[in-house]
């Protein structure tokens, strides 16, 4: 609180003499500092407001909680702005819903990583649970509208949300999921399952009370608004045949004819010989929540003096996607823009992208991440 009163009296032009001036308050008259309790007094409401609160085990001792973090670098509403732009991409500092209402191109893929309806939000704060449908189908029907036919929506979406005070799930998913599809017109083509290295929880019901397991997978739910036209092929995204299906196939394939399960699989002589380019990717995605990409950003938003997205996507993941639903030279846009890894992911893949996102701290730190690239031209000033 020392020194709080010294910055306050610093900022407000007055000295530390002027700030320590006792005066008697109250019934008993007691000499306290006016000053000094006006301070308090405001530390008191940003408290109440949720701004503020008090570090552990320290006596005194103040700090943001993460949605006071959040709220003090939004944009304002109605005002975009051009962060940072190159060859093949634009970063808008603003409101997605503002900003792609008024689009009017061809967009081929939406590839998100939406804030969470978390009870305790992380620093770039998200809605509540009970308006999280709402929030999601506002921000991506204008985006909807412009979607070429075909075209495909990604969400980067958590299904480890418990219900309050229970170790059982919430089902915002599958609310979020009927939404999309019965106001948007759009259809469920998969749950892409991505299994990580992340932290094991939930703490409460996995690891204190034992009656839950680690979660080790978020999903990635993929939309199409026609699915008959969908552009996806999965011919971009083929992996290497193992060494044990190379000889395979070079041996002759199924060299015996058989039937499982009751008839359902069925292999004749010769299948699976002949040679193809790569095995077709699965619906389970295996990629490390994060990446040197990831760690080199967050490195140099510290060095800027800038707070660093918390739950960033790993590039390669983004990459897997773009490369797999669209084109070199198709529009990908990503309306929660954060480290702007969809943005990067696009840019290395050679197609367009448009990423918006609220919080300066994050669109400003992600503009190093494209020093690299070709063209690249900041508009947006580092903040004192």
């Amino acid at each position: 609180m020392q020194e709080l009163y010294r910055i306050a009296a610093g900022r407000a032009g007055i000295s530390m003499e002027e700030m320590n001036v006792r005066s008697p308050v109250g019934e008993k008259k007691t000499q306290r500092s006016l000053l000094q309790r006006q301070v308090r007094w405001h530390c008191q409401s940003l408290k109440n407001l949720g701004l503020l609160e008090r570090v552990e085990d320290e006596r005194g001792v103040w700090q943001l909680t993460e949605a006071g973090k959040h709220k003090l670098r939004k944009a304002r509403s109605g005002v975009s702005v051009l962060a940072f732009d190159t060859k093949l991409g634009l970063a808008i500092w603003g409101d997605a819903h503002r900003v792609f209402s008024a689009w009017d191109e061809p967009i081929f893929l939406c590839l998100t990583s939406p804030p969470y309806p978390l009870r305790r939000h992380r620093k770039y704060g998200g809605p509540a649970e009970l308006d999280y449908t709402d929030f999601i189908t506002k921000h991506i029907e204008p985006i909807v509208k412009n979607l070429v036919p075909g075209g495909n929506v990604v969400l980067s979406v958590s299904p480890n949300i418990f219900e309050e005070n229970s170790p059982s799930r919430s089902l915002y998913l599958d609310r979020l999921t009927i939404a999309l599809c019965d106001r948007l017109g759009l259809r469920l083509m998969d749950k892409l399952v991505w299994a990580s290295n992340q932290a094991p929880g939930p703490i409460q019901w996995a690891s204190k009370l034992r009656m839950q397991l680690n979660t080790g997978y978020e999903y990635l739910i993929w939309f199409c608004n026609e699915p008959r036209r969908c552009i996806a092929d999965n011919r971009r995204v083929l992996e290497p045949h193992t060494e044990k299906h190379k000889a395979f196939m070079a041996a002759g394939g199924v060299r015996k004819p058989r039937v499982n399960s009751d008839g359902a699989h069925r292999q004749v002589l010769g299948a699976y010989s002949n040679p193809t380019a790569g095995r077709i990717m699965r619906n389970v995605i295996y990629e490390a929540n994060t990446c040197a990409s990831q760690r080199a950003y967050k490195k140099r938003a510290r060095e800027l003096g800038l707070e660093a997205h918390g739950a960033p996507m790993p590039l390669s993941l983004a990459r897997k996607l773009i490369r797999f639903m669209t084109e070199a030279e198709q529009l990908v846009v990503d309306p929660f823009g954060g480290s702007m890894t969809t943005g990067l992911a696009a840019e290395r893949e050679d197609r367009r992208w448009v990423s918006t996102e609220l919080v300066y701290d994050y669109v400003r730190g992600s503009a190093e991440r494209f020093m690299a690239e070709d063209g690249i031209d900041i508009h947006l000033p580092l903040a004192n």
